[in-house]
Formats: structure tokens, C-alpha cells, sequence
């Protein structure tokens, strides 16, 4: 008698269970973006007991976000390898274990070796649930409203940081921000295995290692280089870090094509829906992350508001963003996901433009109703992009997938601080030297000219007379450069509009992706079914294969 193969699984709509297992991957998703702001509130406090240097003080900083960015694609790539869900939940062990490290951290070594650690954890963390979702949502539209929610979570932690970071600080010492990590972290390892499905690469092949450490070496060095410009300005020597990141990012491209088994699918950079999604993913967070520098800095040095108050007043656009997903979703089916895109696009560089009008007498409405329109527009694009990426690239490959949408956003966001920092630095020195108040020494113009608070920190020490005269003068120069990048941000806006409009194929009103899904004779499931019977797949409370033998 012949042994046939396993008929391949049949996928259909998810149910609630798949909508619970998504709560639980949205929390430590929303933990991994709020580490890398929470820790803003609470510098004073930590400064203060460990009495770090300047430049342990960095390192605190950005220990974090050096190794999350830098092992993004390991493991993305690991998670496809030894299992999605197995990798998710030592991620969740090792952040809990790394935050009641940095809570009780006695050192400043020893701080900073606990963000280390949690960059580690927190690179499990993100491309592990993102893939997870594509393997539990097949059903198109139900996939992108689950990939919709996700990103509110990540997009809305980065906001609820500084103001549970506030809250924590005004009752709690320094620690706490770290300990509120624990629960979260122990819910995931409770109900992870009761209800999110296991899926590896049945066929993953030796894990590169070698390629392993150049893109850790290629990522940490071009964000390295990326930030010490923005923070210290241009020099020779960063450039030189960075574009040496570049040239081991290309040996790691280069030994991804030559390989049997590569950590990333260089192929999948042929497709168009892959390529401008990926690209308008990073000129999103470009023209975003840089633009978030501004906000705070007007809210707190212009209008005078405390790190809390100026947080509490970030929230309305934490709110609308889950407005323009839900928006977004609704319309893909009906318009295609590209012209959902496009208006998205569309609709943030609108908001960018109404910021173009800011002015150093503007309310804080003059900053909160152009931020909430832009948010608007965004949500309804990262939900849409993100969902093309993870579509495009087969189920089984669906980790390294998203760990490159992730890396492509980190990439945006730090070139974003640093581009759009530097260009407004110079806008402002350069004003500020123009409108130079008399009465004010040189050597107190040359600190109020190197940042907005450098000139609040001069205009405490001069005479009432000169101060204002200073403050006027520095908020004026800071107001006209918000103005002028945010017309870079309308202008990055069009400029993504113009190429998702001309390289995103539409056929009958739908995304290639979709369209792909659907030519053959079954319909979208059918097409998920057949990629993934390469892939296998466990069920989530016995981490066994299912039995689907049959005989003849």
C-alpha cells in the first residue's frame, strides 16, 4: 500500500481564539516600544543615585536600542529556525529576567549591561509576534485589521512611555519603569502556550553565523555613526563609522546571495509590493521620528509645560491613530491598498502643512490638531505596508520578513533624528545669529545658539530686559525651524505618494499581493494552504505535530 503525504491543512477565517492570542502579542509589543522612551523620565532620578559619567550616561541610553536594532534580522531569521512561538517566549524570559536588573541595578555598569540585555530579549520580541500573526490571520482582510492592531500597540507604547513613566516617577523610585515589564511578561509566558500556535521552517538548513555577525556589526555601525552626528554634530570620524557599517552591510548582502541556507531571501527585494512597501515603511519613520525631536521640545521650552503634562497632551494622537488603521482597512478592500496608501499619504502630509503654520505665540492646539491629522494618515498607511511585506514573502520566511520591516524602521527613524535634527540645528543657530539680542555677551549666545535649551538655561542668568529679549528671540528662530521641517515632512510625504503611486501595481482595484491570492481557481485560503504545507505546524497546547497520515 502507498503512503500518501499529509493532506495540507485548510485554512479559514480566525476565530476567538486567534483575536485573544492577539491581545497577548500586542502587550510585550507595546513593552518593547515603550522601553526606549520611558527611560527619558526617569534619567534625572537614576543620574542622581548612580552618578554616571557622560558617557556611561549614553551608553544607558542607548544600549538598548543599538542591540534591538542590531539583531532584529538574527532573530527574525532564529525564529524561523527553532519556532516563532518557542523564540517568543525565551524572548519574554530574558525580559523579564533583564528588567528586574536594570530595577534594582546598583552601578551604572551594571545598568547598562541590563540594557543590553534587554535589547537582546527585545530583538525576540517584535519580528516573533508579527510573524506569529501572519501564520494566525490567512483570511486577507482579518489579517491586515490584526497587523492594524499591532502597530497601534507598538506605535502607542512609544507614546504611553514618558506618561507611565511620569505617573511611576511621581509615586515610585526610578526602578519601576523597568518592574512594570514583569507582569506583562509572566502573563505571556502563561497564556503564549495555550494560545498561540508553533511555526518553524521545517527545512531551515545551518544557521549562518558568520552572517549572523555581520549584520550585527552592519547595523550597529551605521546606527552608531547615524547618531553620534545627530547628537554632536557632523564629523569626519562618525561618517566613517557609519559608511564602514555600509560596506559590511553590502558583505552581508553579498554573502546572502552565495549561500545555501541565508538568514533573508535577497530574492524578495525583486518584488515590487516588497521593495516600496519596505521603502515607504523607512521614509515613514524618517519624516516621523524626526519630527517626534520637535514636539516635545516646544511643548516643554516654549509653552512651558512638565515632562508629564507635555506627554498627557501626546495621547490624543495616540488615540486618532487607531482611527485612520481602522479607516484604512475598512477601504482596502474596496479601493485597493495602494490608493488607501496614497490617501494615507495624502492625509499626513496635510497635517505636516498645517504644522508648516506654527508660530512662537501658537497654543498647544496649534501642535496637537496637525500632529493628530498626520497621525490619521499614518495609521491607515503602517497597517497596509506592513501587511505587504509580511504577505509577500512565503509563510516560512514570514520571521525574517518582518525583523527587515523592523530594521527598515529603526534604519528611518535614526537617519530621521539625525537628518532632520541637524538640518534644524542649523536653521536655528543661523536665525538666532541674525536676531541676536543686545545686551546679551557672546560667550551666552554662543550656549543659547547650540540648543533651544541652552538659550532657556542663559535667559535664567541675564536681567528681566535682556532675558526676554533672548527667549523671544530663541522661540521665533525654533518656531521657523518646526516650520521648515515640517514642509520637508509634506515634502517626504509627496514623495512617497508619487512612488507607491507609480511602482504599486493596481489590477481590478486590489493589491498585486491580493490579486496573486486569488487568480487560481480556490480563493486567498487556498493560496495561504498551499505555502504553508511546507511549513510546520504544531498545535499550541501540545507543541506536537498534528497526525495527518493516511494509507491506501
Amino acid at each position: 500500500m502507498a503512503v500518501l503525504d499529509p493532506p495540507a491543512p485548510v485554512h479559514g477565517k480566525a476565530g476567538t481564539k486567534e483575536w485573544i492570542g492577539l491581545a497577548v502579542l500586542v502587550l510585550p509589543c507595546m513593552l518593547v516600544s515603550m522601553d526606549m522612551s520611558v527611560l527619558f523620565m526617569a534619567l534625572p532620578f537614576l543620574s542622581a543615585d548612580l552618578d554616571p559619567s557622560s558617557s556611561e550616561l549614553l551608553w544607558i541610553m542607548d544600549a538598548y536600542g543599538f542591540l534591538l536594532a542590531g539583531l532584529l534580522i538574527t532573530m527574525g531569521t532564529l525564529g524561523d529556525r527553532i519556532g516563532r512561538r518557542k523564540l517568543l517566549m525565551m524572548g519574554g524570559i530574558g525580559f523579564g529576567v533583564a528588567s528586574v536588573l536594570a530595577a534594582y541595578a546598583t552601578s551604572p555598569g551594571a545598568l547598562i549591561a541590563a540594557r543590553a540585555l534587554l535589547g537582546v530579549a527585545g530583538a525576540t520580541l517584535a519580528p516573533s509576534t508579527l510573524s506569529l500573526i501572519r501564520n494566525m490571520f490567512h483570511d486577507p482582510a482579518q489579517r491586515t485589521t490584526a497587523i492594524g492592531i499591532w502597530t497601534a500597540g507598538f506605535a502607542g507604547g512609544g507614546v504611553l512611555g514618558p506618561v507611565a513613566g511620569g505617573v511611576l516617577l511621581e509615586h515610585f523610585w526610578w526602578g519601576s519603569v523597568f518592574l512594570i515589564n514583569v507582569p506583562v511578561m509572566l502573563l505571556l509566558l502563561v497564556l503564549g502556550p495555550l494560545l498561540l500556535p508553533e511555526f518553524r521552517d521545517p527545512r531551515p538548513g545551518r544557521f549562518d553565523f558568520p552572517g549572523a555577525v555581520l549584520s550585527l556589526v552592519a547595523v550597529v555601525a551605521v546606527v552608531y555613526g547615524i547618531k553620534k552626528i545627530a547628537e554632536d554634530g557632523f564629523s569626519w570620524s562618525h561618517l566613517a563609522v557609519s559608511l564602514a557599517g555600509l560596506a559590511v552591510g553590502a558583505v552581508f548582502l553579498r554573502r546572502q546571495q552565495v549561500i545555501d541556507h541565508p538568514m533573508i531571501d535577497v530574492g524578495l527585494f525583486r518584488s515590487r509590493t516588497f521593495s516600496v512597501s519596505l521603502a515607504t515603511n523607512w521614509l515613514m519613520m524618517l519624516g516621523l521620528v524626526g519630527f517626534g525631536l520637535f514636539n516635545s521640545q516646544f511643548a516643554q521650552l516654549v509653552l512651558g509645560m512638565g515632562p508629564l503634562e507635555a506627554a498627557l497632551w501626546s495621547l490624543p494622537t495616540f488615540v486618532v491613530m487607531p482611527v485612520g488603521i481602522a479607516i484604512g482597512s475598512a477601504l482596502a478592500p474596496r479601493i485597493g491598498k495602494p490608493n488607501v496608501i496614497v490617501l494615507g499619504l495624502v492625509v499626513a502630509g496635510v497635517g505636516y502643512a498645517v504644522l508648516a503654520r506654527i508660530g512662537a505665540d501658537s497654543d498647544i492646539w496649534g501642535l496637537v490638531i496637525p500632529n493628530m491629522i498626520t497621525a490619521l494618515g499614518i495609521g491607515a498607511v503602517f497597517a497596509l505596508v506592513t501587511d505587504l511585506i509580511l504577505a509577500a514573502a512565503p509563510p516560512e520566511r514570514a520571521g525574517s520578513a518582518s525583523a527587515m520591516s523592523e530594521t527598515a524602521a529603526e534604519f528611518g527613524g535614526a537617519l530621521g533624528i539625525a537628518v532632520l535634527g541637524s538640518v534644524g540645528t542649523a536653521i536655528y543657530r543661523g536665525d538666532l545669529q541674525d536676531h541676536a539680542p543686545a545686551g546679551v555677551a557672546e560667550h551666552q549666545l554662543e550656549s543659547a545658539r547650540d540648543t533651544l535649551g541652552g538659550a532657556v538655561e542663559v535667559a535664567a542668568t541675564l536681567p528681566p530686559g535682556p532675558a526676554k529679549e533672548l527667549l523671544d528671540a530663541a522661540f521665533e528662530a525654533f518656531a521657523r525651524e518646526m516650520r521648515v521641517i515640517a514642509m520637508v515632512g509634506v515634502g517626504l510625504m509627496a514623495v512617497t505618494a508619487v512612488l507607491v503611486a507609480l511602482l504599486l501595481k493596481r489590477e481590478d482595484g486590489r493589491s498585486q499581493v491580493d490579486t496573486a491570492k486569488s487568480a487560481g481557481p480556490g480563493s486567498d485560503d487556498d493560496a495561504e494552504t498551499a505555502a504553508a504545507s511546507a511549513e510546520k505546524e504544531t498545535d499550541p497546547s501540545t507543541g506536537r505535530e498534528p497526525e495527518a497520515a493516511g494509507t491506501h
